[in-house]
């Protein structure tokens, strides 16, 4: 197993596909219907119907969560044009778990358009951080003050790795 650095892919859940799939022909329909039928220069008319919807798409887009990579000192998040680091110094424990965003309400953030990403509660973790892709592919990264959701690809080997290189039982 390679202890320098892994890439695990983020595939989309049924979840974020029919988000994302609804939320943006709702978005681009505003956009089009907005510019067909608005009143012909009226730059007010056309920045709330055409402009905002389309803004929403770009910028939620840009948090894409498209994979991650683990180092032995962090998870890089990938975007479309950075990586949210996640340090791992302070990591207590990881494990997989499939239902940790069961019951989950967004407490704020992004609830599904292109990615779950941001700040989420539920009775089984409290509050925690959520970049996220799969709902059913979680894993739960609890540090002293914080707690951490991700979902890799493969979330088994994902913990088995992270928890040979931390050392963790």
């Amino acid at each position: 197993m390679d202890l320098v650095a892994t890439t695990y892919s983020a595939p989309w859940g049924m979840t974020l596909k029919t988000i994302s799939g609804v939320t943006s022909l709702i978005l681009i329909g505003i956009a089009v219907v907005g510019l067909l039928t608005g009143p012909k220069g009226n730059w007010i008319w056309v920045l709330s119907m055409v402009g905002i919807p389309l803004c929403i798409l770009l910028i939620t887009a840009l948090f894409t969560v498209r994979g991650y990579v683990l180092t032995p000192d962090a998870v890089l998040v990938k975007r479309l044009v950075w990586n949210t680091p996640i340090s791992l110094q302070g990591l207590q424990t990881v494990e997989a778990d499939s239902n940790a965003m069961e019951g989950s309400i967004k407490t704020m953030g992004n609830g599904g358009l292109f990615s779950f990403s941001g700040f989420f509660r539920n009775k089984r973790l409290g509050s925690y951080r959520a970049l996220a892709t799969d709902r059913r592919r979680c894993v739960v990264l609890k540090f002293d003050r914080n707690v951490i959701v991700i979902t890799p690809d493969k979330p088994q080997t994902f913990v088995k790795q992270v928890k040979t290189m931390k050392g963790i039982v």
